[in-house]
C-alpha cells in the first residue's frame, strides 16, 4: 500500500515537471516564480501583445455592461468614464434642488456628471447651462452633448439631459429619477428645443 502511494506521488511529481519550468534563481539567490509552461508560446510569446489583448477584452466587457445598463447600442469608442458615471447614477430618485445619490433634479445630475467626468463646473440651472454651450444641430449630436427642453415657443427651458447615442439621453425625470429616455418618445420629441456642446478644458 505504501509503495502504491509512493508510486502515485512520483508519477504526479513527474507529470507536474512537464507543466512547470524550474524556477530560476536571481543573483541574490532568491527564487523567481516560474510560470506554467504547458503552452508557453501562448503565455510568453509577446507580453505587450497579450497585455493589449487583455485590455481590449476588459474594454469590450465594460462596453457590453454599459450598453446593457443604459439600453444603448455602443460602437466601443464612446467615453467609458462618461458611460460608467451615468450608469452609476441610474435609479437615483428625483429630488428638486438636490444633486446627490440620495436624490437629484435634472440640472443637479448634469452638473455632477460633468464635474466627475470632465472636471467642468456647469451653471446650476438648465437655462444658465444653455447660455454657455455651443449649439449643435440635432443630427450632429455626439455622446456627452446636452439636450434642452421647453414647453412650446417662447417658453423657458425647463429640462436638461445628457445625450448618449441613437436618440437616447440620460436625465433625472420627476416621474422616475435618473433614467435613459428616447428623444423619439412623444413627450420629449414634442418638447425638445436644442442641443449644445460644453467646452472642455
Amino acid at each position: 500500500m505504501k509503495n502504491r502511494i509512493l508510486y502515485c506521488l512520483a508519477a504526479a511529481s513527474l507529470a507536474l515537471s512537464f507543466f512547470f519550468e524550474k524556477a530560476p534563481v536571481t543573483a541574490a539567490g532568491a527564487p523567481v516564480v516560474a510560470e506554467a509552461s504547458l503552452f508557453p508560446e501562448f503565455l510568453v510569446a509577446n507580453d505587450g501583445e497579450a497585455a493589449n489583448d487583455r485590455a481590449s477584452y476588459r474594454d469590450s466587457v465594460l462596453y457590453q455592461h454599459y450598453s446593457s445598463a443604459l439600453g444603448v447600442k455602443l460602437a466601443y469608442t464612446e467615453d467609458k468614464d462618461l458611460l460608467r458615471t451615468v450608469a452609476d447614477w441610474m435609479g437615483t430618485p428625483y429630488r428638486f434642488g438636490s444633486n446627490t445619490k440620495r436624490g437629484t433634479d435634472c440640472s443637479g445630475f448634469v452638473t455632477r456628471v460633468f464635474k466627475e467626468v470632465y472636471g467642468v463646473t456647469l451653471q446650476r440651472s438648465s437655462r444658465s447651462m444653455f447660455q454657455n454651450v455651443k449649439r449643435v444641430d440635432k443630427d450632429e449630436m455626439q455622446t456627452g452633448d446636452l439636450v434642452f427642453f421647453r414647453r412650446g415657443p417662447g417658453q423657458p427651458i425647463y429640462h436638461v439631459g445628457i445625450y448618449l447615442k441613437d436618440g437616447k439621453f440620460a436625465h433625472s425625470a420627476t416621474n422616475g429619477g435618473v433614467m435613459v429616455s428616447s428623444l423619439n418618445q412623444a413627450y420629449y420629441h414634442r418638447n425638445f428645443y436644442a442641443a449644445g456642446r460644453v467646452a472642455q478644458n
